[in-house]
C-alpha cells in the first residue's frame, strides 16, 4: 500500500499539530509495511505538487484540525482545485480537536463523510480523535504520550486496508466525559491549566491577558 497524506491544516508545519500527529501516523504506516508521501497546504507553493500526488495516486489521506466545528477554510479552497477522479481512488480522514468529548467532532465527521462523493472518489472513512490541544505546548515526552496512538492507528489502516468503523469508534473514545469529570475539567481550566496558557500567551507575544473582554 502506497498513501498521500496531505496535511490541511492553515497553520505552518512547525506549529501544526496535525503534523506531529501524521509523524506518529506516517511512523505506524511504515512499521506495517506501507509507503508514504506527505504534502503540507499551509504554503501555497506546494498546492501544485500534493494536487499531482492526488492526481497520481489512489489512496489519500487528509488530515486536518477542527476549527469551530468546521473544517479550515484553506482546505475548501484547495479541495475546489482538485481534479476530477473516478471510485478506484479512496480519500479517508484523520480529522482530530482540542476537545475531549468525541461528541465535539460529529459536526465535522459529518461533512467529510459527505465530500467524497462530491470529490467524486470513494470514501474510506474518518478517524476521529480530540484532547490534542496541548500538544504544541507539552513537553516531546508529553508528544509522544498523545500521539502514539495514533502510530498504533497507522498500522491497523495497513493491516485493515482502511478505517475500520468499530475500531475507529474504540480510538474516538466517550462522545461524553463524565459529569464529575466536566466539574473538575472546568474547575482546572480556571486554575491550572489558565496560569498555563497565561505562561504560554506571554511567551507567543502577547500584550494583553487571555481573558481581556475589550467588547463587554
Amino acid at each position: 500500500m502506497h498513501v498521500v497524506i496531505i496535511n490541511g491544516s492553515p497553520r505552518v508545519e512547525k506549529y501544526s499539530n496535525t503534523e506531529k500527529i501524521i509523524d506518529a501516523f506516517a511512523e505506524g504506516l511504515t512499521k506495517a509495511g506501507a509507503t508514504f508521501e506527505r504534502y503540507a497546504i499551509s504554503s501555497r507553493k506546494n498546492w501544485d505538487m500534493a494536487r499531482e500526488a492526488y492526481k497520481q495516486n489512489t489512496e489519500i489521506i487528509f488530515a486536518l484540525p477542527l476549527y469551530v466545528e468546521n473544517i479550515p477554510g484553506l482546505l475548501l479552497e484547495f479541495f475546489e482545485t482538485l481534479p476530477i477522479k473516478d471510485n478506484n481512488t479512496r480519500v479517508s480522514f484523520i480529522l482530530q480537536g482540542g476537545f475531549a468529548e468525541a461528541s465535539q467532532l460529529e459536526c465535522g465527521k459529518k461533512f467529510l463523510e459527505k465530500l467524497p462523493k462530491y470529490l467524486n472518489v470513494s470514501y474510506g472513512g474518518t478517524l476521529i480523535k480530540g484532547d490534542n490541544f496541548g500538544i504544541r505546548v507539552v513537553s516531546k515526552e508529553d508528544v509522544l504520550k498523545i500521539t502514539g496512538p495514533y502510530q498504533e492507528m497507522g498500522k491497523s489502516f495497513v493491516e485493515n486496508n482502511g478505517f475500520k468503523a468499530e475500531i475507529v469508534k474504540k480510538f474516538a473514545g466517550p462522545d461524553y466525559l463524565p459529569v464529575p469529570m466536566r466539574i473538575m475539567i472546568q474547575i482546572m481550566f480556571k486554575t491550572i491549566a489558565k496560569k498555563k496558557f497565561e505562561t504560554v500567551s506571554k511567551e507567543w507575544g502577547a500584550k494583553v491577558p487571555i481573558d481581556y473582554r475589550p467588547w463587554q
